[in-house]
């Protein structure tokens, strides 16, 4: 059974679900507006 899974937020929790689902086997699309890595890492 393959599953598909889109994430909204490419922040920390974006990014590590994203990794997660995919190394289970999902086929995972990240959407993110700006930039990769969310306010903290570019902007905090």
């Amino acid at each position: 059974m393959s599953q598909r899974i889109t994430i909204i937020g490419g922040g920390p929790g974006g990014y590590t679900a994203a990794f997660s689902a995919a190394k289970a086997g999902a086929q995972v699309t990240l959407v993110e507006a700006a930039h990769m890595g969310g306010t903290c890492l570019n902007w905090g």
